[in-house]
């Protein structure tokens, strides 16, 4: 059973690239429509310009487009490019060894990350705007028999694993009272994932947006209902290397996250120039790309307590079910930079 035209396959075959894509300066911007965020000149720092840091893109999410359009870092004195990777679990090893500085993941990468005794620090939270929706779904081809969770059971489910998706996977058989054991989950990459759904090689595919809107929206494709429970999957994290939060570099950085922060407030309010930031990055549609948006804005916030929580259950679940080999302490990788009640969708510039 195929998607028919090559649009999911074509849009997950860029989150694909292997390592990264060509870097990009975010500095070229010539003019800057986020005014006031960071503050720091040259002059100020004159140390800064030494700087360079790589800001990791987990699957396009339009901060590499944002930032040339709206110059973010055109008044930064340092320099400032991005990376693309396939999804979380490469992001991380990449921010563990230092080839980035920071990026956004999904939940479950620094769990597994963690579990790999990978060294790096979860530095803020992005909060989803959206508190019903799960930008990662289970969905069914056309025409399948299936209808509910419960009819998983003995099913072969493809599932990039250390994803974000394998948490919402693991999370929506528990809620449906399945084990992973109940049923046949097949890890593959993200293409990888599509292309077995698409061939009718597995029953079901656990994956985020874009590919989840495109398969829906263009090829009939379903979401399974009751899916994931709201509010269980609601945050993302950024990550950094430790070499990062210390040191003039660290107050360099804290500048670097903020501005990157109130870009993507800016997006929020935004929303068709959001869209269109995303179909450029990820090679969609702008109508597939307007479908995306809802679920994929974000605010960045420091980590809390609460946040550490509910990573923790996750982490734990995540034990229990013998998807990682070891407990992980959420809080031992947990380090703010961001100053206390920073507030990314009151930041100056915003509004603009």
């Amino acid at each position: 059973m195929r998607l028919g035209p090559p649009r999911l396959t074509a849009a997950v075959a860029l989150l694909a690239a292997a390592g990264t894509l060509a870097a990009c300066s975010g500095t070229s911007a010539s003019s800057t429509k986020l005014t006031g965020l960071g503050g720091s000149s040259t002059t100020a720092h004159p140390e800064w310009s030494k700087y360079t840091f790589v800001i990791g893109d987990n699957g396009g999410d339009g901060s590499q487009v944002l930032a040339q359009e709206l110059g973010t870092f055109a008044s930064a004195p340092y320099k400032v490019t991005f990376a693309r990777f396939t999804y979380g679990p490469p992001l991380i090893a990449a921010a563990a060894s230092g080839q980035i500085d920071i990026g956004s993941v999904g939940d479950v990468p620094p769990i597994t990350g963690a579990a790999k005794e990978y060294g790096f620090s979860v530095v803020g939270v992005g909060h989803y705007l959206d508190t019903t929706t799960a930008d990662e779904d289970i969905i069914v081809p056309k025409g399948s028999p299936i209808t509910s969770v419960a009819q998983l059971r003995g099913k072969k489910i493809a599932v990039p694993q250390g994803s974000s998706a394998h948490g919402e996977l693991l999370l929506t058989l528990e809620n449906a009272g399945l084990t992973p054991s109940d049923v046949h989950i097949v890890f593959l990459s993200p293409a990888e994932v599509v292309t077995a759904f698409e061939s009718g090689k597995v029953d079901a595919a656990d994956i985020w947006n874009p590919p989840v809107e495109i398969a829906v929206q263009q090829q009939g494709a379903r979401i399974l209902s009751p899916g994931l429970p709201p509010n269980d999957i609601l945050s993302e994290y950024y990550v950094a290397p430790d070499r990062d939060l210390t040191g003039a570099r660290r107050a360099a950085f804290t500048d670097l996250f903020e501005r990157l922060a109130g870009e993507f407030a800016w997006a929020n309010k935004h929303p068709d120039e959001y869209a269109k930031a995303l179909a450029q990055e990820d090679g969609i549609s702008l109508t597939d790309a307007k479908g995306v948006v809802p679920a994929s804005e974000v605010y960045v916030a420091p980590v809390t307590p609460a946040d550490v929580q509910s990573e923790q259950k996750l982490a734990n679940a995540f034990f229990q079910a013998g998807q990682i080999d070891k407990v992980v302490n959420i809080s031992n990788i947990s380090t703010n930079v961001l100053p206390s009640g920073y507030d990314s969708m009151n930041s100056p510039g915003t509004s603009n």
